[in-house]
């Protein structure tokens, strides 16, 4: 947890750091009055969800596993119960920060070779994302009991019944979920997920139609008796095991190793920027890398550049490309890799990587050398979206940001007991190491956690009161859209709404990926004339940007208009 002695430090850092680049560019809002709370997430069924939580006196927390829940039966593309995610928690009376990860692990089984075929080269990801193979041990649900036994009000076995009614009775196709059963992905071709999804003429469901899942309630009535055991013990433990050591490409993974997963709280890592200080979880999390693109951007005058200008979008780019090489060569599991975080995020280094932005852009940079970074070898793995955000805040003040997945579009398509079991594994690298011998720190490992892009980000002000949480999902894109998001709010002074509605642009690597038709007039022309040449599509699905912020007036909340989500207070 973070300690009110690490906000000092960071905000006598974030003083000097405002006093080098200029006068503070915003005063920091107060705590809203009195509120009811607020829940913004991908599907207006999970909403109402938390909401109804909330109305019965709930915390954050409580209203954080009904929304999962609900998010499991009516958004699986994206989470569920067979997939990870990644917690920050905000205590109001406390003003702590804490950081849960239920990342899922390797079996223990699982080598450096395991994406590697019988030619000692990788197997195609298309081969690899529905294989047994893919699957991690499951931790959202384990993560969510740690968080509630620790943060709840009500009792864990009261959080489902709005899910298990849904799951029963049955719900509404929306068309999001319509366009991913009937869209080119492997997984929706899959025998379980073809099982599923077809009505009894065999055609597939469509957007209107009512799907019933009364194996998803059942499994949703023993984890609400027994808590993550269900999941991680027991039948359900020995289906999941069945179900992931089947061809083809079938895993390794045991009941032992379902029976060991822990998730992990943590200090969240925080770190100035203007006049806040940001909290993200630690790697293998994709949070210290949007904390570095927050660093690079607090060495430039982007906050004088708004969206509607180039330079503001040209500044964005290029903090992307940077924070993005640096995040491919070094992210791991800190467990398993030395993480450079502290070498990256030293305001020098921060400085200097800031100096590396050209007034035209070029080839993209390479990855730098922060303090404590040893060699590495290069990390192109996909990441492909299938992953979904929530953020909620109750009636004290407390808040969770939480991304949650299951990996790509519906995991691996294989189902057990009304859930999809992810496809986690796949954003380890495939390659354990270079021609020369230089390691990955993303490889396969025992035990290990796939990196991740998730970065549900929580925003305080100095005297660490929330300003705001924000976050998305999108595969590797996610950490170009928070950050987006959080220099939209901090810097340009945007409503959550307008925040979570800005165009997106992609800046890994080579490619500009962007949505080159939603930016305002000239700015795609004066960008293609400082090197930036915009390229439609490239963004996985694209974001699902949910934030709350906190104001004058209580709270506001955005929902991303790409996806179906809402944010309402009770």
């Amino acid at each position: 947890m973070k300690s009110l002695k690490s906000f000092a430090v960071a905000l006598a850092a974030s003083a000097a750091l405002a006093a080098a680049s200029g006068p503070a560019l915003a005063k920091p809002p107060p705590a809203a009055a009195t509120s009811k709370g607020m829940v913004a997430a991908a599907n207006p069924l999970a909403v109402e969800a938390g909401l109804n939580v909330l109305r019965r006196g709930g915390s954050a927390v409580d209203a954080a596993v009904a929304v999962q829940a609900v998010l499991g039966l009516a958004e699986p593309q994206s989470s569920g119960l067979g997939g990870g995610a990644f917690m920050t928690y905000y205590d109001a009376k406390t003003r702590k920060v804490t950081a849960y990860n239920g990342r899922e692990t390797a079996p223990a089984g699982a080598g450096p070779d395991l994406f590697l075929g019988p030619d000692g080269k990788p197997i195609s990801f298309l081969a690899a994302v529905i294989s047994g193979r893919a699957t991690g041990v499951p931790g959202a649900v384990a993560m969510l009991h740690l968080a509630q036994s620790q943060h709840g009000k009500l009792a864990w076995k009261d959080l489902f019944g709005e899910a298990e009614r849904l799951a029963d009775d049955g719900f509404i196709v929306s068309p999001r979920l319509a366009g991913m059963i009937s869209g080119p992905f492997p997984q929706a071709r899959q025998p379980d997920a073809v099982a599923y999804f077809s009505k009894p003429d065999g055609t597939r469901l469509q957007a209107g139609d009512r799907l019933k899942n009364p194996a998803y309630a059942s499994t949703l009535r023993k984890i609400a008796a027994e808590g993550p055991k269900a999941l991680l013990e027991g039948k359900i433990a020995q289906d999941i095991v069945a179900r992931t050591t089947q061809d083809p490409l079938p895993g390794t993974m045991t009941l032992a190793d379902l029976a060991a997963y822990r998730p992990k709280a943590s200090e969240a890592v925080c770190r100035p920027y203007r006049i806040y200080v940001v909290c993200v979880p630690p790697a293998p999390s994709g949070g210290p890398a949007v904390l570095e693109g927050l660093g690079i951007l607090a060495n430039t005058d982007i906050g004088k550049h708004g969206p509607d200008t180039v330079r503001g979008w040209y500044l964005l780019s290029q903090a992307e490309r940077l924070m993005y090489a640096d995040r491919d060569r070094y992210f791991g599991d800190a467990d398993f890799v030395d993480v450079p975080v502290e070498g990256l995020l030293d305001p020098a280094y921060l400085k200097a990587r800031a100096a590396l932005i050209p007034e035209k852009a070029g080839a993209p940079p390479p990855p730098g050398k922060p303090k404590g970074a040893g060699p590495r070898a290069p990390d192109a793995t996909l990441e492909p979206g299938g992953t979904s955000h929530m953020v909620i805040v109750d009636a004290w003040g407390n808040a969770v940001s939480m991304t949650t997945t299951v990996e790509s579009i519906f995991g691996t398509g294989r189902m057990v007991d009304g859930f999809f079991l992810n496809n986690q594994l796949t954003d380890f690298s495939f390659s354990p190491k270079e021609k020369d011998g230089v390691p990955a720190a993303n490889a396969v490992a025992p035990g290990k956690r796939p990196r991740s892009s998730m970065a549900p980000a929580i925003v305080l002000d100095k005297q660490g009161r929330l300003v705001a949480a924000v976050g998305s999902p999108g595969g590797n894109a996610i950490l170009a859209y928070n950050l987006k998001a959080l220099v939209a709010v901090i810097d340009w002074k945007t409503t959550m709404q307008e925040a979570t509605a800005l165009p997106n642009l992609i800046a890994r690597g080579e490619p500009y990926w962007s949505e080159p038709d939603k930016f305002a007039p000239g700015i795609v022309e004066g960008l293609a004339a400082k090197g930036v040449k915009l390229q439609g599509g490239g963004g996985a699905e694209a974001s699902g940007l949910h934030g709350v912020l906190v104001t004058p007036k209580g709270l506001t909340g955005g929902a991303d208009p790409r996806r179906e989500g809402v944010a309402k207070q009770p």
